[in-house]
């Protein structure tokens, strides 16, 4: 066993660190540098979902029922697909209308009812609080666990771990879950402790997986062959029992509690930094799952074999290591299920906590006209009123872990709160995606629905603890058998947790449905059923959080078009330093008269509609969406608008976000054309200086061999008396510039007109059937007398069949002309070999001329290529430069391509690709 001492010295060191964890990351969010502003970060705060019941409870539950604990966590491996569509959604709901809880959402939805959204705190707070309660009976029992002092019974409250846990967790929550009045403030302190702990608890409970296959067994095969051996264990590694309608209730209701219960909005839809951080999550999420429960059931089937079913299983994590001396590891095992725990409660606290000050306490506080003139400022009222919500959360969890956890296991408690929390779905996920919801149908559905849940699951929890009595569950009230908690209306054989899902689902969905198209909805509920179904109209699809979505300024349009009134500026200027402070509300109206500087800022002004939104929207991020609607009716004075008027001022809203995004489209077309004509005058740049440059260099080749014919001619018509044979030197030499000259003026000619090398024999400018084969045997007796006096071997295997491509046969000769007059100049001396072969490949002919020269070095593989330019590396041959230029351009200009390639050793290799003719001659090569 542990020493006491050290396992709380232990817990308040992990505690500590996360304290120092969460302030350091509050300090750079103020220096603006955000530690949560990575979508890694968020998808590890997702993982809040796995909780203590995760680490202790999904043991417990497959050494009971095998794979029975998998649907927990397929439905939000499901769900986590969905999430690019729902959650998305949601993140441009909230964000749009700076929504901070689901409470709020539910509200603001259905006409800003403060009735809905109280009723929806109440049934978070009631369905939760069980949940909180495993939480801190998960760590008490780990402690008792560990130091030895039993698991049966509650301890003394003196002595009760769970209190001075629920003690710690509260105070943690409240420095960093409510420092601020603005729930709509992302909670960077919180939000960073969440995401290490995911990190520790998965870490500790690999270990403890790895240790119990590994260590206690010699491998899976050795664990399973063992389980297989035992008849009291083999059940557990087969299929578990029950219905596969159990399975795909208890899998659809964790699909509803990922995207429902308060901490998952939380951290999932309220703390986003960027909604593009979804994608990662999608997979990432779902991979964390997977690899926390990878050693669930090797941890189970080792309990039981070692233990027997006598055990709590709920404890195997903590007791199969202390078993085997490792105590080291039993620590770690304990500081992972305390990180579970830890997460789960700050944030849960945090949500709950917004949910009864903005939904329940707020709105009874302002009720009256004169509790807002009572002092100037509110906002220390309401901070401590959420304060004090955290404290009452923690409280209520612990009063029902003491009360009511220890008659049931973790597992079981966990269910009855995702049973809970699903009584939300069809009220949230109807008010996203149909307009026809009221606030009647979504009061009446969730009224009826939470009746159902809380007569079949929490009332037969209180009669197993005697506070009612057990005929209550096993005979029905007063005796009526079709009464029974757990067999309603005799639908018996399922599951209690599967009944109970059943018929409150289906009693809520029945009423949300048939009231809502039995009642017709208010102005308020259209306006913003159409602004919340149609978000995407109103909010740009690509808005991140903290961008336009969420905005003030933009949430007046949503409101805009609900208000017709009269209220001062000045006592909008008072309302809001009441509830935000001084400064902030100075710093909002400045923002809002620098954006309007047609608007009369005087305190006895009066307020147009979108002033008195974008105060509402203000405080609705302070006080939620219906505590902010109850202060501004106090002072505004408002009157109904028509329904047809609404209708119009919001087709006016979608209309100008179209032609915003419209004109936004032709400002980067716009961007996109400019750069493409700086682009454009970027090349037309390079041409001309190009052009320059060509213009320069012919003047200057041509100039040459005109300056030699020059002087030449100067001396043979000065010098009558020249010796013969000097005479014939000079003639010969005259004759060979004179060709020279010609050559150059040819190059020139075809650089400048490509099209015409393509003519055809004709004149027509029809391409020809030309054989490559041919072609290069015409070109090699061209050139065999040049060939002989180098001593160069050529290696030259004509083609078995014609190889024929369109083109005009002078160009390509010359192109083949050029390629062997080359190589013959680069041929190693007194050795020389060059190898050609024509060949098809696919759909192309291809030409190769390779020698056995130095080659090309890299750096001048491309120099070769361009007009006048000549190798820089390695030796030189006379000439003008032109020749590869020539014949590159002569390749393209028949749809082909000429390149160099680097044969093994030394020498290079020239290749020309020239696309097949479609008919080909059947003459044969010679």
């Amino acid at each position: 066993m542990i020493a006491p001492g050290l396992i709380v010295a232990l817990a308040l060191g992990y505690l500590g660190a996360l304290f120092a964890l969460a302030a350091w990351a509050d300090r750079r969010a103020d220096a603006g540098r955000s530690m949560i502003a990575r979508p890694t970060v968020y998808a590890l705060s997702l993982a809040v979902y796995c909780t203590a019941w995760t680490f202790f409870g999904s043991v417990g539950r497959a050494a009971e029922g095998g794979l029975a604990f998998l649907p927990i966590y397929l439905g939000p491996t499901l769900a986590a697909l969905l999430w690019g569509v729902v959650v998305r959604k949601m993140v441009r709901v909230s964000r749009y209308h700076r929504l901070t809880s689901l409470a709020d959402l539910v509200s603001s939805r259905y006409g800003k009812s403060g009735l809905l959204g109280g009723v929806v705190a109440i049934v978070a707070v009631v369905g939760v609080v069980p949940y909180v309660a495993l939480q801190l009976k998960a760590v008490s029992t780990a402690f008792r666990v560990l130091t030895g002092t039993g698991t049966a019974g509650a301890p003394p409250i003196v002595a009760d771990t769970a209190l001075y846990v629920a003690v710690l967790l509260a105070l943690f929550a409240i420095l960093f879950g409510a420092r601020h009045l603005d729930a709509t403030e992302r909670h960077e302190g919180l939000v960073a402790a969440v995401a290490a702990d995911a990190v520790v608890k998965l870490v500790a409970f690999l270990a403890v997986g790895a240790f119990v296959v590994w260590g206690l067994f010699a491998g899976p095969a050795d664990l399973l062959g063992a389980a297989l051996a035992d008849p009291a264990v083999r059940p557990l590694v087969g299929l578990p029992g029950g219905s596969g309608l159990d399975w795909a209730l208890a899998t659809g209701l964790a699909a509803l509690a990922v995207l429902l219960l308060p901490r998952q909005f939380q951290v999932g839809v309220v703390e986003v930094v960027d909604e593009r951080h979804l994608d990662r999550a999608t997979w990432l999420f779902p991979a964390y799952l997977l690899a926390i429960n990878l050693f669930v059931l090797p941890i189970a089937l080792g309990g039981q074999l070692l233990f027997g079913p006598e055990a709590d299983p709920d404890a195997f994590v903590l007791t199969l290591p202390l078993a085997s001396g490792q105590g080291a590891l039993a620590v770690l095992a304990f500081v992972g299920g305390l990180s579970a725990a830890t997460g789960m409660v700050i944030v849960e606290a945090t949500a709950l906590a917004t949910m009864i000050s903005n939904n329940l306490a707020v709105p009874l506080l302002l009720r009256g006209r004169s509790r807002l003139e009572r002092g100037p400022s509110l906002a220390r009222w309401v901070l401590g009123i959420r304060r004090g919500a955290i404290v009452l959360v923690l409280a209520l969890g612990y009063l029902y872990a003491r009360t009511v956890g220890d008659f049931y296991p973790l597992v079981s408690i966990g269910l009855v709160s995702f049973a809970a929390v699903a009584q939300l779905a069809p009220s949230v996920l109807g008010g996203l995606y149909w307009t026809r919801g009221t606030r009647a149908g979504a009061l009446w559905g969730l009224a009826g629905g939470a009746f159902v849940w809380a007569y079949t699951l929490p009332l037969p929890s209180l009669a197993d603890a005697g506070v009612l009595p057990a005929a209550f569950v096993d005979a029905g009230p007063w005796g009526v058998a079709w009464l029974r908690p757990h067999a309603l209306f005799g639908l018996d054989g399922l599951a209690p947790l599967s009944q109970s899902l059943v018929w409150s689902l289906l009693v809520n969905v029945g009423l949300y449905v048939g009231v809502s198209l039995w009642t017709r909805p208010g102005v308020i509920e259209q306006a913003q059923a159409i602004s919340f179904v149609h978000v995407r109209r109103f909010a740009r699809a690509g808005d991140r959080a903290g961008d336009r979505a969420g905005d003030p300024e933009a949430v007046a349009w949503a409101g805009r078009s609900v208000f017709r009134g009269t209220a001062r500026v000045g006592d909008l200027r008072a309302l809001a330093a009441r509830f935000l402070g001084a400064r902030r509300a100075e710093a909002a109206f400045a923002t809002w008269a620098a954006a309007h500087p047609e608007a009369s800022a005087a305190p006895e002004a009066v307020a147009d509609a979108d002033l008195v939104h974008v105060v509402e929207a203000h405080l609705a991020g302070a006080i939620g969406t219906t505590s902010a609607r109850v202060a501004v009716a106090s002072i505004v004075e408002e009157e109904p608008v028509p329904l047809d008027e609404v209708l119009r001022v919001l087709d006016e809203a979608q209309q100008v976000r179209a032609t915003s995004d419209a004109l936004e489209a032709k400002g980067q077309a716009l961007a996109r054309a400019t750069d493409e004509l700086r682009a454009a005058n970027t090349q037309l740049q390079e041409l001309d200086r190009l052009k320059d440059d060509f213009v320069a260099t012919v003047t200057h080749e041509l100039r040459t061999p005109l300056t030699a014919m020059r002087a030449i001619a100067e001396i043979l018509h000065r010098h009558d008396d020249l010796p013969p044979e000097r005479r014939e030197a000079f003639l010969e030499t005259l004759i060979q510039e004179g060709e020279r000259l010609s050559r150059l003026i040819d190059g020139v000619l075809t650089l400048q007109r490509p099209e015409a090398t393509v003519a055809g024999p004709a004149g027509d400018g029809q391409a020809a059937p030309v054989d490559l084969g041919r072609l290069v045997a015409g070109a090699l007796r061209t050139l065999r007398p040049d060939y002989a006096a180098r001593t160069i071997h050529v290696d030259w295997t004509p083609p078995p069949a014609p190889v024929v491509v369109a083109g005009d046969a002078d160009s390509l000769t010359q192109v083949v002309l050029n390629l062997l007059s080359n190589a013959a100049k680069f041929c190693d001396r007194g050795a020389g070999r060059v190898v050609v072969h024509v060949e098809t490949d696919g759909g192309e002919a291809r030409l190769g001329v390779t020698d056995n020269g130095p080659g090309v070095h890299p750096d001048d593989r491309d120099r070769i290529f361009e007009r006048f330019q000549q190798a820089e590396h390695g030796p030189r041959a006379r000439g003008t430069g032109l020749g590869l230029a020539i014949s590159k351009r002569i390749v393209e200009t028949h749809g082909g391509r000429l390149t160099l390639e680097a044969p093994p050793g030394t020498g290079a290799r020239f290749v020309v690709a020239l696309p097949l003719a479609r008919e080909p001659t059947p003459e044969p090569a010679s």
